[in-house]
């Protein structure tokens, strides 16, 4: 049996016996060594019955998908090359093979050429790269160096954002010390998009961010008509768009992304879609020396080539050659594969919302692409149903409050899942909750 059948023969949360033992991991660290067989027997006896099966077709939980077989391979190789792909000098095909990856994916999405851009471990430091980027580029503009000289006395930069902004989002608003609290926040309609119409009188030290793709109903801001007002008046637009931008790889889909390719800057995700492991963010920036301004560093011992330099482009110097995993993953699915990928788990989506919306329960959110919001009842109900699906082991489903409901929020990401994982996944879904 290999991994993938083991993984979706189990339940996908670990048996409370198995997390139990994790216990005795517990303690100070050992006088002397320990052989590396020891320690890695020890590491899978009590740490692999403890995991929770997201690689396996019947996780519908944050938005994760396991990691395709050639990433996943391609991690293995990474690690056994123990590469620092922060220099080209160091790691040259870590670097080479990163830039290729960042194009393949701007192609994908259908942005500007030119357009560069940098892996990082995840959607916040892509928020933060681009959002860093944006700071610096508006700053310049008032004549201020803010990479030199800081913000204490900086031009004042205001941040706009939808209701309905993720946390990562403001995360990275936070560490840029641009504030999570003095945002100017922008109401939302029904589906969590954020309204055009309400937008605030826009000016060139103006961050706006959009979103592509809400985490609850995955519905897409407004591009078309938030853009063009933005550009006209020197705003620099970001999207954060962690799994959202994806569906600009599928022909069917692609409609939903239209107007986002005239925004400045884009942060996305590679765990989501396409699937290629938990360390692998992708920032993109249409104006090349804003990002390079916000995040190069120099130092006599740093040697450079003349060609792109990846620390130039990330907040790290020492970092892992994830773009390798990236490449290996987009490599294996080409563009008709990306493209079936998301089709394929968006109507898986689309199943589960007709299903359990003809077994008697309600539909919160129009089905767009790959997330499903269901209520069973009050949020008691909803809870004690979402309590006993986790428990029960047939699928993992996570909870959501979401303008005032609290629901089941099923996110259909992985390229594992199945027709049959969707089916016996509903059945479970449905028997519990009329239990």
């Amino acid at each position: 049996m290999d991994y993938l059948e083991e993984v979706s023969a189990r339940a996908v949360a670990p048996l409370p016996e198995a997390t139990a033992k994790l216990g005795a991991l517990h303690g100070p660290l050992p006088p002397g060594p320990t052989s590396p067989e020891a320690v890695l027997h020890l590491l899978h006896e009590l740490g692999s019955p403890a995991t929770v099966a997201s690689a396996g077709g019947r996780f519908f939980g944050f938005v994760i998908g396991g990691s395709l077989p050639a990433a996943m391979a391609a991690s293995w190789l990474v690690s056994a090359w123990d590469q620092n792909a922060g220099l080209w000098i160091a790691s040259p095909t870590g670097a080479e093979l990163e830039e290729i990856a960042v194009e393949w994916v701007r192609e994908l999405f259908g942005l500007p050429e030119g357009s560069c851009g940098a892996v990082v471990t995840g959607a916040t430091m892509a928020n933060f790269t681009c959002l860093a980027a944006a700071r610096h580029a508006l700053l310049a503009k008032a004549g201020w160096n803010v990479e030199e000289d800081g913000l204490f006395g900086a031009p004042e930069i205001t941040v706009v954002i939808g209701e309905e902004a993720h946390a990562s989002l403001l995360k990275s608003l936070a560490l840029l010390g641009l504030g999570k609290k003095r945002v100017v926040r922008i109401p939302v309609d029904g589906q969590g998009r954020m309204r055009a119409d309400a937008l605030p009188h826009l000016d060139d030290r103006t961050i706006v961010c959009i979103q592509a793709g809400n985490v609850n109903t995955g519905s897409f801001d407004p591009a078309g008509a938030i853009c063009p007002v933005a550009r006209a008046a020197g705003a620099w637009v970001h999207v954060d768009g962690a799994f959202g931008l994806w569906a600009g790889a599928s022909p069917r889909y692609r409609k939903l992304t239209s107007g986002f390719e005239l925004a400045d800057s884009w942060a996305t995700d590679g765990h989501k879609w396409p699937n290629v492991g938990y360390d692998c963010g992708i920032a993109l920036v249409r104006d090349r020396d804003a990002l390079l301004g916000a995040m190069s560093m120099r130092a006599p011992y740093l040697a450079r080539t003349g060609k792109r330099e990846p620390m130039d482009s990330t907040p790290e110097l020492s970092r892992r050659a994830r773009g390798v995993e990236l490449w290996a993953g987009l490599r294996s699915l080409g563009r008709s594969g990306m493209a079936e990928l998301v089709e394929r788990t968006c109507d898986h989506a689309r199943r589960f919302a007709e299903a359990l919306k003809a077994a008697g329960f309600e539909i919160l959110n129009d089905v767009v692409i790959n997330q499903v919001l269901v209520s069973f009842g009050d949020a008691e109900k909803n809870l004690r149903v979402i309590e006993r699906i986790q428990q029960e082991g047939t699928c993992w489903c996570g909870s959501t409050i979401w303008q005032g409901h609290t629901a089941m929020r099923i996110s259909v990401s992985s390229w594992a899942t199945t027709a049959d994982d969707v089916e016996r996944s509903l059945a479970a879904i449905i028997r519990v909750a009329r239990e």
